[in-house]
């Protein structure tokens, strides 16, 4: 039975990072079919002591607290949130049961990797068929342009690390290095296509982290693609940069550098970038006005409104539901309590996973540093846009922090299983005396 739950958590992994931007409902079913399973496993549980360890806990608790904090706001209020978004307060917590389950019966590293490859190189697709055949200005799959772009640009960096596993770990691998590629170029060219500046912020930061998850492959075992990657890399860059200059995002920079001046030297606040700004700007004066607690999920909308009374901002922003910033909007909403929470949804993962990041085993250095760029980059996506109050924002952030946890402890307990007591493991195969 054990083989038969490894096995469907596999391909439910798989399925939930192929499926979050391009099937509607697809960050959400999956998670609800591992729901399903655990509640008809109920019993299994009882052995999760054995299994999760003291940074297995600090995982689950960072969650908890970032829901409790939630649904006491919610509580408070009594503002519940509605459509899509009615049950995102309890996403974390549905997020911590996975994560058990996945603990128990692991799925695997493969799938893992194939899932986001194939999630990026269908976002890609269907970026290129809405940008070139249905001439659309923005591509966003039907949902917001900007989560879509956002979570397609991390798929993608995230398949160009998938590209390195397959080096390390697969014989005969040229084959699945081509697919990470293609798919690296495919989320790529879907954040471009879909006009997320904010997103481009994160670019830099992800291809540090993602030199930094080369240079840690051993260079035996890369040697053959040193040369022929640095080639691949140079026309890839050499396409993104083409559309990039020829296409939509290269006009969507210009404006955005155009509506910057305008609020700054002339107090345009009609454009989006004018806008943003005024939103942090209210969310401050909120914050500075309630800072422990914030006006609640219910009174962050009124609040906002008085001040467009008072003519302290631009009355353009009322028609909004956040302050498209994770930072400010938490801030405004739930005070230092809420950031205390939102900080530990983000520094908690952040903390574990960096410290995996000089573990012997290649493998698992390599999952440690794609769990810092899930984290960084929601932390960058974050700054302008409130990724976690967007349904896919959310369920992509958690379901990725816990799947990449979740395979990376995986590998280090079969590690440890197979090195014998008293000796020192670099890899399950190889214990150092």
């Amino acid at each position: 039975m054990s083989r038969f739950f490894v096995f469907s958590n596999g391909w439910l992994l798989f399925s939930f990072l192929a499926w979050l931007i391009v099937i509607p409902w697809g960050y959400a079913v999956i998670p609800l079919m591992v729901l399903g399973m655990i509640l008809l496993r109920l019993p299994v549980m009882r052995h999760v002591a054995s299994r999760l360890d003291l940074r297995d806990l600090s995982f689950c608790l960072a969650f908890f607290l970032y829901t409790a904090i939630w649904l006491m706001d919610v509580w408070q209020s009594g503002d519940w949130l509605v459509a899509d978004g009615v049950a995102m307060p309890l996403w974390p917590v549905l997020a911590t049961m996975v994560l058990i389950w996945l603990r128990l019966f692991p799925p695997s590293p493969r799938l893992w990797w194939a899932g986001l490859c194939t999630g990026s190189l269908l976002a890609g697709s269907i970026a290129l068929f809405e940008y070139r055949v249905l001439m659309l200005e923005r591509v966003g799959n039907g949902m917001n342009a900007i989560p879509f772009g956002n979570i397609a640009l991390l798929l993608g960096c995230l398949s160009l690390v998938a590209s390195f596993w397959w080096l390390k770990n697969e014989r005969g691998a040229r084959g699945k290095v081509w697919f990470s590629l293609a798919a690296a170029a495919g989320g790529m060219l879907a954040s471009l296509l879909s006009g997320t500046r904010g997103g481009w912020l994160a670019a830099p930061v992800l291809a540090i982290l993602i030199w930094i998850a080369w240079q840690s492959m051993p260079d035996h075992e890369v040697h053959y693609w040193r040369r022929r990657s640095w080639l691949t890399v140079t026309l890839v860059i050499m396409m993104l940069v083409g559309v990039f200059f020829l296409g939509e995002p290269a006009s969507r920079l210009a404006a955005a550098i155009n509506q910057f001046q305008g609020y700054w030297l002339s107090g345009d606040c009609g454009g989006s970038i004018g806008l943003r700004l005024e939103m942090w700007k209210g969310g401050v004066i909120l914050f500075s006005e309630r800072p422990l607690t914030g006006w609640g999920e219910g009174g962050l909308e009124a609040a906002r409104d008085a001040l467009v009374d008072q003519g302290l901002v631009y009355p353009g922003i009322s028609v909004f539901t956040q302050l498209h910033s994770d930072m400010i909007d938490t801030a405004a909403r739930r005070g230092l309590v809420g950031l205390v929470s939102l900080l530990g949804l983000y520094g908690v993962p952040l903390t574990l996973f960096w410290r995996c990041r000089r573990d012997p085993d290649p493998r698992v250095r390599l999952l440690a540093i794609a769990g810092v760029m899930i984290v960084t980059s929601f932390m960058i996506f974050g700054f302008s846009q409130s990724m976690l109050r967007d349904v896919r924002g959310l369920s992509g952030y958690l379901g990725l922090c816990v799947g990449c946890w979740a395979v990376l402890r995986s590998i280090e307990s079969s590690n440890r299983s197979a090195c014998p007591p008293g000796e020192r493991c670099v890899n399950a195969r190889a214990p150092v005396r």
